[in-house]
């Protein structure tokens, strides 16, 4: 239960931001929040991550639904001990699911963190997008731990 929550809560944060932006900034309106580093920026998406696929609603409707069912019975067979991947995986399910409540209501996705790392204006993002690559990264970090403290277990 303590998994659904987190993802329960990735999805109202991220639905909340994004219908402020909506109906309180117009389309292209940015702000700045830290020159030359961070705009909150209404941008909209009709694809994948850097804009990839645009307008392949079908596809995202059907990879959103596997990858959630997916990462629902991954939770259900987690073990007590699997507390981090736990989280990753209410992470990511958040934020498929956050992501795809815009493709089904909006038939877009609203975005609105804008970054510069240094000179590279780094592709404008959301809540959900943020709690998806979390996710993963935990994921990763674990991965590794797990497959250091396997092999320190062996010798």
């Amino acid at each position: 239960m303590f998994y659904y929550l987190i993802a329960l809560a990735v999805i109202l944060i991220d639905q909340v931001t994004k219908w402020m932006i909506v109906k309180e900034m117009y389309y292209g309106q940015s702000i700045t929040v830290i020159e030359n580093f961070l705009y909150i920026t209404s941008h909209r998406n009709r694809g994948a991550a850097w804009g990839i696929l645009q307008g392949q609603m079908w596809f995202f409707y059907l990879i959103t639904v596997v990858v959630v069912i997916g990462l629902i019975i991954y939770i259900q067979k987690l073990k007590k001990q699997d507390k981090w991947f736990g989280i990753a995986l209410a992470l990511m399910l958040g934020g498929a699911i956050g992501n795809f409540i815009d493709r089904v209501v909006r038939k877009e996705v609203v975005d609105f963190v804008n970054t510069y790392i240094f000179t590279y204006d780094f592709p404008i993002f959301n809540v959900a997008d943020s709690a998806l690559v979390v996710g993963v990264i935990i994921m990763f970090i674990m991965t590794l731990f797990e497959g250091k403290m396997k092999k320190e277990h062996k010798e």
